[in-house]
């Protein structure tokens, strides 16, 4: 059993940054690919990007390619996401997502998902 808890969203002014954190319990997380994803108001949830297991490759979406940058320690059981040069459409509910598979190219599969951290970007 996995369980994550999110931290590090807030109020943000466009052009500016934020560092999210995702720390998990649980033995096997470190085998784990883990995602981030979003959800707006309104809005279907939406991938964001993932990471494999060792950190080795990681996979984004178009919208936040070259903005967003996923990295993890596993001695630390924790995934970041640093997120620069962010836009008021990047506003949303961030989530942390987990799954054994090793297909981070797939948004599907996760098992396991935190509660939750909001990320406001103000104009």
């Amino acid at each position: 059993q996995v369980q994550l808890v999110e931290s590090g969203g807030g109020l943000v002014q466009a052009g500016g940054s934020l560092r999210l954190s995702c720390a998990a319990s649980g033995r096997t997380f470190s085998t784990y690919t883990t995602g981030w994803f979003r959800q707006a108001p309104g809005k279907e949830r939406e991938f964001v990007a993932a990471i494999s297991w060792n950190g080795g490759s990681t996979y984004y979406a178009d919208s936040v390619k070259g903005r967003f940058t996923i990295s993890r320690d596993n001695a630390k059981n924790t995934v970041y996401l640093q997120m620069n040069s962010l836009k008021p459409e990047d506003t949303a509910v961030y989530y942390c997502a987990a799954k054994p598979s090793s297909n981070l190219y797939f948004s599907g599969g996760y098992n396991y998902w935190g509660q939750g951290t909001q990320v406001t970007v103000s104009s």
